[in-house]
């Protein structure tokens, strides 16, 4: 049965065939591309007309009935049919990578499912979403050289024109090519997926899990394929989503900020943000995505959970440390070190220790010395205001006043290192290094007493608890600025004992460096303030310097020295009274130690159970809040659901009626209106009256008045035109002898201001060139140890370079040598292997002559031997043929009772003209004197009574025969001494 489908087209049918090949079906598709959507009385007729199109091959036209369907206002009710219509819409967009037409249908399908069934719309985008990646990793799959396919800088870009020429005239057109063309587009297209999702729902409130579950899978597809231009522009856009959030408040479905709910998802996301920033290390999109979290918690005054704040410190340490920010990133461990130890029990006594030895090298790599101190005015305020906002990010100080916020420096963390406990856990190394470079004072050892400690600090480190939101910490990294740091106590000390010291002296003293890196460093620190150091090229010295005036010395040498001197008598002669005193307290001392230790783990446990108890008490709180919200909202908007519907089917059924009827009147009335305004103006009476207006009339009507009007203002404007005309010549003849005069006044004054610039451009000349002779002169007497000091750098320089010139051609020389050597032994072997081959190759040559000859004898000596066999056979054949006729004739001759004498052998058989005497056992047996054998003439010579034996039977074949020697010969093949 041959299935047709009807198709109604301005009030004609017309049948169409399954294949689509008659005629009408031809018309149709060449006259419309789609049906009429007036013709659709229910959506599932729509839906059924997309399939059959489907069918026939017609994608295109299926896809357009569908997106004509969602995007008209007759079919705004929601029903389930919608849901099914829209999966198949999403269907055919994915097929053919429709995104402008499954975002217009997406936001068509929002805008009918919002107030009644928001579930469905996050079901379809879902589905969406899947499908796209669904067919971008079958692509994927596909193709066998992902990253060659995907070298494209950015997704939303269109191809060059210059790789468009490249792809016609370059050779690649095997696999290369083909991933690129199949793997490319299903990217582009689900990228942009990506971007239409996050669109659609950026300001739902009923669909943020769906929002923040899209820009996670954005998140991931960037991180996987590392797209980092992608990346960026992910993140532009969700900041720029609640940027718009913010600005507009009165939107009626946003999302509430304040709700637990609403900023869980969106610092989930944030977060998210930036842990696949620091995996791309894109450091400056990874501390723009701090700002926006601290921006957001600043937003609703309300903190993150623990997890996320560690995971937030431990992101900041990285940032800083590669942005060489060491002060930073000194604090952001120094808060992570507090936060783990405060919230996370499950922590080793080994991770604590890892963790606090970071902190304090962390501290100990930052300068010793002050930015601001050297600084303009502009500098330090900006670098205040940098510190502010730094403070903001580590601190996480919400409600703390900006001038209550000390700035950050190197000194106060070390001060709360120590009084907040965290040396109790750092590693001896660690510590011993600490005491070296903030506590001792040692110029000359303190290089050979660091770089020990530094080489067993190198080797601390290893993998943290998975309980740790760090998963491993590595010392190392610190090496490097620890030397530095070394370096400039060392400096620091022996500026404080020496006033000169040679080069080769303070290049022995820092074991870590040489002199230029050194003097890199010396530089750096004079221009801080650090330090007052010159150095002296010329004799090879470095000259220490002083900061201070003299007298800040010897100001307090007195009283210094006083005390010194008390202390000393005290160690030498203590008085009675103490030692007494000290005696009497020490038996009771250790009981007072173990009182208060005990009072102080007591009142440490009662705080921990306090802040226990308080945490249980507002997270319960926090739980009936958000129950008791999310009931009354769902009561809410269930009420508000049912309003909605009910208010929607009432407006609809009375915008049908109210469209219909006031179209016309609208227009009609409008003409009419304009009409008797422009007659009013006039005063004129109105010509036409209400009842019998006709839109036509009024039409004529008011084109007639337009035409009249058009005619009217021309007529005004050419009079306005050619008044002003005269009013403009009067003015300009007036103004011409005014404009003249104050033209000869203002070249006067020019002049003069010329003249006077003039001479003060020749006085300054003067002044300046008279203090270059001066500064001239001055300098012209370091000319010769400048010229002197340029001379040994450049002899220097170029024994170095000769050196490394030497080195180089040495390396060549022998980097060629061997290549040579290798070349002759490759050449070497070539021609041993050419000749070997050649050798076998012609020993194959003659082995296989040999066969050939070899198999051509014995072929030859088999035919003879054939020949000679055939030979013999027939002689035999023709003895038989002979046997059976004489058998024959004596079995007649006994039949018939006639006797006969024949010889019953073949040899007995006499010959043609034989003379020879019968044998005697023929005369035996009777036979006659008239039978004979045929006897040969070497036999004939013999007495007659010496008859030869009768042939044995063996003589058939041959067997009894002889040779000319007298030997018996055979007939047979015997074996010569060339076959095996």
């Amino acid at each position: 049965m041959t299935l047709v489908a009807q198709t109604r087209i301005h009030g004609f049918i017309l049948p169409v065939g399954r294949g689509g090949h008659c005629s009408c079906h031809r018309r149709l598709r060449e006259n419309t591309s789609v049906v009429d959507m007036a013709t659709f009385a229910k959506p599932e007729n729509a839906l059924k007309r997309a399939e059959e199109l489907i069918n026939v091959g017609q994608k295109q036209d299926a896809l357009q009935v569908l997106h004509d369907l969602i995007t008209s206002r007759r079919y705004r009710a929601w029903q389930k049919t919608h849901e099914k219509i829209m999966f198949k819409y999403i269907e055919l967009c994915v097929d053919m990578r429709r995104g402008r037409f499954a975002k217009d249908g997406l936001i068509q399908y929002r805008i009918i499912c919002q107030q009644v069934n928001v579930n469905s719309l996050e079901e379809v985008i879902k589905h969406f979403m899947d499908l796209s990646t669904k067919r971008a990793e079958l692509a994927r799959s596909q193709a066998q050289a992902l990253e060659e396919a995907l070298d494209v800088d950015d997704l939303e870009a269109d191809k060059r024109p210059e790789d468009l020429m490249l792809s016609y005239v370059s050779g690649e057109k095997g696999k290369e090519r083909s991933d690129r063309e199949l793997v490319t587009p299903w990217f582009k297209f689900l990228w942009e997926t990506y971007r239409t999702v996050l669109e659609i729902l950026r300001n739902n409130s009923k669909l943020m899990a769906l929002y923040a579950d899209t820009a996670h899978r954005a998140f991931q597809f960037c991180k996987q394929y590392k797209r980092t231009t992608e990346f960026r522009r992910l993140c532009e856009i969700i900041r720029n989503h609640l940027a718009n959030l913010n600005k507009y408040r009165d939107q009626r479905d946003r999302p509430d900020l304040s709700a637990p709910e609403s900023l869980h998802f969106y610092l989930d996301t944030r977060f998210e943000q930036l842990k696949v920033a620091t995996e791309l290390e894109l450091w400056q999109e990874a501390f723009r995505s701090v700002e926006d979290i601290y921006g957001l918690t600043s937003m609703v005054k309300k903190m993150p959970k623990s997890s996320l704040m560690a995971v937030y410190y431990a992101k900041l340490t990285e940032i800083f440390w590669i942005s060489s920010s060491h002060l930073y990133h000194a604090y952001a461990w120094f808060k992570l070190f507090q936060l783990q130890k405060s919230f996370n029990k499950n922590l080793s006594q080994k991770d604590l220790q890892l963790i606090a030895s970071s902190v304090l090298l962390a501290a100990l790599s930052a300068p010793p010395y002050d930015h601001i101190k050297t600084s303009s005015h502009l500098e330090v305020e900006q670098e205040k205001e940098r510190n502010m906002m730094m403070y903001n990010l580590i601190g996480f100080n919400i409600d703390v006043k900006p001038e209550s916020r000390e700035v950050l420096s190197r000194s106060t963390l070390l001060m709360d290192l120590v009084s907040k406990g965290v040396m109790t856990y750092v590693t001896q190394e660690v510590k011993d290094l600490y005491h070296l470079l903030e506590n001792e004072f040692l110029p000359l050892d303190l290089a050979s007493k660091v770089q020990p400690l530094l080489t067993k600090i190198s080797k601390l480190g290893g993998k943290l608890s998975s309980a740790s939101s760090v998963p491993d910490v590595q010392l190392s990294q610190y090496i490097p600025a620890l030397e530095k740091v070394a370096t400039l106590r060392l400096l620091q000390q022996v500026s404080h004992v020496y006033q000169t010291m040679k080069v080769e002296t303070l290049t022995k003293m820092v074991p870590f460096f040489d002199f230029l890196a050194v003097e890199r460093i010396l530089v750096d620190a004079v221009k801080h303030n650090f330090i007052a150091i010159k150095v002296d090229h010329l004799k090879g010295a470095i000259i220490f310097g002083d900061l201070g005036f003299e007298s800040d010395h010897l100001q307090n040498h007195l009283s210094v020295f006083a005390t010194n001197l008390t202390k000393s008598r005290l160690m030498i002669n203590p008085s009675p009274s103490r030692v007494s005193k000290l005696s009497d307290m020490l038996p009771s001392l250790a009981e007072i130690v173990d009182k208060e230790h005990k009072r102080l783990l007591a009142r440490k446990t009662i705080i921990e159970k306090r802040k226990e108890d308080q945490e249980r008490q507002l997270i319960e709180m926090e739980r009936e809040e958000e129950t008791k919200r999310l009931k009354q909202q769902k009561k809410a908007e269930e009420a508000e659901q049912m309003r909605l519907a009910t208010e929607f089917q009432e407006r609809k059924n009375q915008r049908i009626l109210r469209e219909i009827e006031e179209r016309e009147r609208e227009e009609a009335q409008a003409l009419l209106n304009d009409v008797e305004k422009r007659i009013k103006k006039k005063g004129k009476k109105a010509i036409i009256e209400g009842e019998k207006v006709t839109k036509k009339s009024l039409m004529e009507l008011a084109l007639q008045e337009q035409v009249r009007e058009r005619q009217e203002m021309e007529k005004k404007l050419q009079k306005l035109m050619k008044t002003m005309d005269h009013f403009e010549r009067a003015k300009r003849e007036e103004a011409a002898p005014l404009i003249e005069a104050a033209f000869e006044r203002r070249l006067a004054e020019e002049k003069l201001h010329h003249e006077r610039q003039q001479q003060l451009e020749v006085e300054l000349s003067r002044g300046r060139h008279d203090g270059d002779v001066k500064e001239k002169y001055r300098l012209h007497r370091v000319m010769e140890h400048k010229m002197q000091f340029q001379e040994r750098v450049m002899k220097c320089r170029r024994a170095e370079y000769d050196r490394m010139r030497s080195e180089r051609e040495e390396r060549l020389s022998q980097v060629l040598k061997a290549r040579r050597e290798e070349r002759e032994i490759k050449r070497k072997m070539m021609y041993y292997v050419r000749t070997e081959e050649e050798r076998l190759k012609k020993l194959h040559e003659e082995e296989e002559a040999r066969k050939r000859e070899e198999l051509e004898r014995r072929k030859k000596e088999e035919a003879e031997r054939r020949a000679k066999l055939d030979e013999i056979a027939e002689k035999q054949r023709q003895r038989e043929q002979e046997l059976e006729e004489r058998e024959r004739l004596r079995k007649e001759a006994i039949l018939r009772g006639t006797p006969i004498d024949m010889p019953t052998r073949p040899s007995e058989i006499p010959g043609a003209g034989s003379t020879a005497p019968a044998p005697a056992s023929a005369a035996a047996t009777g036979s006659g004197s008239s039978g004979g054998k045929y006897v040969p003439k070497f036999r004939r010579s013999e007495p007659s009574g010496q008859a030869p034996p009768p042939p044995a039977e063996s003589d058939r074949w041959g067997a009894g025969k002889k040779d000319d020697r007298g030997a018996p010969t055979s007939d047979k093949w015997r074996p010569s001494r060339y076959s095996r």
